[in-house]
């Protein structure tokens, strides 16, 4: 099917339109298709009649395969138009039904007919009016609710973001307390660790000495250690004020050009000696008054609080140290000097040699239980007596005095050397009831040939023969002095002959923690036994030192050691 119109006039064109209108309608064209092709027609029309001229509009129905029916509608330039030779314009709609029996051909020129066209243009107008508010009502509705959604994201994303703050700020707060957990475990580690290297010497120089060591570089630059009563040279060695304020007040001073904020401590001006360098001065405290300062300077440009409070405990404990050492050192030197003082010269008796030698222990104060000692009795027999008196120090050493003043007074009376311990073993128990000694005891006798000896919870004397066989007198000895029991300690008696010598010692001399005393009882008996007689006739003091040496080479000593050494002459 196809229909053309003439169009020239604008009644012309307006019946034009009122056949499209009509065709698309009889075609089934929806209102809303329907409206945009008049539309889309009235505009072109008009400009074509702008523009003058006869004009051709043609409504063609097609129906093709795939596609269905289509309404084609076509404008072109007559040949007398002024557009004449313009493309042709097109447009085309697509047409879901057959045509019905009201399509007409044309449009009369009734006005009723025009009326009634123009009442259809206005219903299609208001379809699509409503269409439009439906579709305003749809915008309004989606932009609605894209507003409450883009406000919904933006809380969302708010939330998100507090979130992530939160959630950064705990991983923050978690790394820094980590950090400080971590550094906290560091600096107890090390006020552990460096309390125990101060506590391990009984030195105080030597604790002096360590700090340094264990303060620089990671605490420290510099560290500087000022003992009051220390010496003279350090007494005359100038020290910052701050250092005289800490000494003076007993609090930690801290001198810089800047507040150090440090907890517990003070705030100085700085340093005259070193004003460009802070510096920390802290006491050494005790319980009556400080023994010094301890000075010290920043690794970098200041101390972390945390690091100072450390400083402090562990200056605290350095005092410590260095009081209990020099204490130590005190009661050791009263210890050995009484116990010096107590160990007398020994006799020279006709045909028997003498020598002894007592060394301190170096570790620990174990000084004063043991001691030698030699004396005539009244028959013009000499005694030789070796000892040791259980615990160490100055009670130790008045035991010792006590024991021997008591021997040399039983002795007087006579007596063998059983005898004498037996009654010595009744003093001790009764005078010091807690309290135990060992020892051993040996008498010659210068017309007779035969040793007599006794021991009481003592190692047993090594007798070298003048033929160079060693013999332990291991013989049944008695038990420990002052032990809670009644005993009668037996003699025993040994024949000797001319070069013989016979060693009395203590357990410092023989006995390792590790290995016993049995084997350093044979290695004595093994070095007594390398001598020749000539040797020990000739030089029975140098003997003693060099049968000490390989003795101890082996041993730090942590006990006293006494030797005596009694020696036959020679036969010629």
């Amino acid at each position: 099917m196809k229909r053309t119109w003439q169009i020239s006039t604008v009644t012309d064109a307006a019946r034009a339109r009122i056949a499209t209108a009509r065709l698309a309608a009889a075609y089934g064209v929806p209102p809303l298709d329907r409206t945009r092709l008049a539309a889309a027609l009235s505009a072109h029309l008009r400009q074509c009649l702008t523009k003058g001229g006869v004009w051709r509009l043609s409504l063609a129905v097609t129906r093709a395969p795939g596609e269905g029916t289509l309404l084609h509608t076509v404008v072109t330039p007559s040949h007398d138009a002024a557009a004449a030779g313009e493309p042709p314009w097109r447009t085309a709609v697509a047409c879901p039904e057959s045509a019905r029996a009201d399509g007409g051909d044309g449009v009369p020129e009734d006005p009723a007919v025009l009326a009634e066209a123009l009442l259809g243009a206005d219903e299609d107008t208001a379809l699509v009016l409503e269409k439009l508010t439906e579709q305003e009502q749809l915008v309004a509705f989606h932009r609605e609710e894209l507003h409450q959604t883009n406000q919904g994201v933006l809380a969302l994303h708010a939330e998100l973001d507090a979130a992530g703050r939160a959630q950064r700020e705990a991983f923050a707060a978690e790394r820094k307390a980590r950090t400080e957990a971590e550094n906290a475990r560091r600096r107890l580690t090390f006020l552990a660790d460096a309390s125990a290297v101060l506590t391990a010497s009984l030195n105080h120089d030597e604790i002096v000495r360590r700090l340094p060591d264990l303060l620089v570089p990671e605490y420290a630059r510099s560290v500087d250690v000022w003992l009051f009563d220390h010496d003279d040279q350090q007494r005359q060695t100038p020290h910052p004020a701050a250092a005289v304020v800490a000494a003076r007040t007993g609090r930690p001073q801290y001198a810089a050009d800047h507040p150090g904020g440090l907890p517990g401590v003070d705030d100085q001006p700085p340093s005259a000696l070193e004003p460009g360098r802070p510096l920390l001065c802290i006491p050494l405290p005790t319980r009556r008054a400080p023994l010094g300062v301890l000075t010290l300077s920043p690794p970098g440009e200041r101390w972390d609080p945390d690091d100072a409070v450390m400083l402090i405990e562990l200056t605290r404990r350095a005092s410590i140290a260095i009081d209990n050492a020099r204490r130590f050192e005190h009661n050791r030197d009263i210890a050995e000097t009484l116990q010096r003082a107590l160990l007398t010269d020994l006799p020279a008796p006709p045909g028997l040699s003498l020598a002894a030698r007592y060394l301190p222990a170096t570790h620990g104060l174990n000084i004063g239980g043991d001691w030698y000692d030699a004396f005539r009795q009244p028959d013009g027999s000499l005694i030789a007596v070796v000892g040791d008196v259980t615990g160490h120090g100055l009670h130790a050493a008045v035991m010792m005095s006590q024991l021997r003043t008591a021997l040399r007074a039983y002795a007087v009376d006579g007596g063998s050397p059983g005898r004498l311990l037996t009654r010595l073993h009744m003093f001790l128990h009764h005078l010091q009831p807690d309290l135990y000694a060992t020892a051993v005891i040996a008498r010659f006798h210068p017309d007779d040939p035969t040793l007599t000896w006794a021991a009481a919870g003592h190692p047993p004397p090594v007798l070298r023969t003048a033929d160079g066989r060693v013999t332990t007198l291991d013989a049944k000895p008695g038990a420990m002095l002052g032990i809670p029991l009644r005993q009668e300690i037996d003699d025993h008696t040994v024949r000797l002959t001319p070069g013989s010598t016979l060693a009395l010692y203590t357990d410092g001399l023989v006995e390792r923690r590790a290995r016993g005393i049995d084997p350093g009882i044979e290695r004595l008996a093994a070095a007594l036994g390398a001598f020749r007689s000539a040797e020990l006739d000739a030089d029975l003091e140098g003997s003693a030192d060099r049968l000490l040496d390989p003795l101890l080479s082996d041993s730090e000593r942590d006990d006293d050691v006494c030797l005596l050494l009694c020696h036959l002459d020679g036969a010629g």
